[in-house]
């Protein structure tokens, strides 16, 4: 099936959803620990995120959410694994980032169809993006910083968690727009993007509030965010829009499970991850990480998923970008 989807496909994923519920979930679900896959390192906002959730939602669920670190290929390291099972029994669950979406349209052989390759279950939230450098570089502003780019073709690094990420995305639409040839460097998370910064080999640092240690502790300073208003946390930094560019960025995303779940199983997995979501404990971390919570339902959230494509898949064909 093409990765791109129009309204008469999706009418019938609605239909095919629809007919699906209501249903019970299979007797003793869940018995044992369920597998939830983190896409990225450990020691980022996604996996600090996911891990407060699966630590609430494994007291409400009677079972261990085990958290399974697979770090690569942008993001899509879950999404590869969840398509890879010929059907869910709700054991296995895991992060789509945007990525997901997006991978499947910049190659030739995409390995899984967001169309039929997942269960939706639950969205969750988004990020709060922004670029970093060094506290001791020469730009004190983002203006500062792309005309040094602008002047310096090729030569000015930024580092992002992969090729067609939120963040390279955005980069390269920022390019762009202001007549810009940056040099990107991907890396697996935000660990080691910010390692690169301060070691010198990059030049910025674009990614989520990975960073925020490192600029509240002064050697990094934060020249521009990505959402629509200015971070509660870091008010003395502008938006993109603020500067000049018009563009709002910020990722959500949510968790998802292989293709033919029981709607039963799904329905216990959202009321307790729903539960979770809006627990202190996890609201906490979403602040400590400047994440906003967005939630959305099984169904509400599988219709978005796949507006989400058809969008990313305009993006992408703009820009013309392509991985094999």
């Amino acid at each position: 099936m093409s990765p791109f989807m129009g309204r008469r496909a999706l009418l019938a994923l609605a239909g095919t959803s629809a007919l699906a519920t209501p249903a019970l979930a299979q007797p003793g679900f869940p018995n044992r620990s369920i597998r939830m896959i983190v896409p990225w390192p450990a020691g980022g906002s996604s996996d600090g995120q996911m891990r407060s959730l699966a630590d609430v939602a494994s007291r409400i669920l009677g079972q261990t959410v085990v958290i399974e670190n697979r770090g690569g290929v942008s993001g899509t390291l879950g999404a590869q694994m969840m398509a890879a099972e010929p059907r869910g029994d709700g054991y296995l669950v895991g992060q789509l980032p945007i990525t997901a979406f997006r991978l499947p349209v910049m190659t030739s052989r995409p390995t899984w169809d967001v169309t039929k390759d997942f269960t939706y279950i639950i969205h969750l939230t988004g990020y709060l993006f922004g670029v970093v450098v060094k506290a001791d570089a020469p730009w004190r502003t983002w203006q500062e910083f792309l005309a040094h780019a602008k002047a310096n073709p090729g030569r000015v690094s930024y580092g992002s968690p992969g090729v067609g990420t939120t963040l390279h995305i955005t980069m390269e639409r920022i390019a762009a727009e202001q007549g810009i040839e940056f040099l990107h460097v991907p890396f697996r998370g935000g660990s080691d993007n910010a390692q690169a910064l301060l070691s010198g080999q990059t030049s910025a640092m674009a990614d989520s509030t990975s960073w925020g240690p490192l600029v509240d502790a002064g050697q990094f300073r934060l020249l521009c965010t990505w959402g629509a208003e200015r971070a509660a946390r870091y008010p003395d930094a502008p938006t993109l829009r603020e500067t000049g560019t018009d563009i709002v960025s910020t990722s959500p995303y949510g968790l998802a499970g292989p293709k033919g779940m029981d709607p039963g199983v799904v329905r216990v997995l959202h009321d307790a991850f729903k539960t979770a979501l809006y627990d202190p404990a996890h609201v906490a971390t979403l602040n400590r990480f400047d994440m906003p919570l967005i939630y959305m339902n099984s169904d509400d959230y599988r219709t978005a998923a796949l507006r989400t494509m058809e969008e990313e898949a305009a993006v992408i064909r703009r820009l013309g970008l392509r991985m094999s």
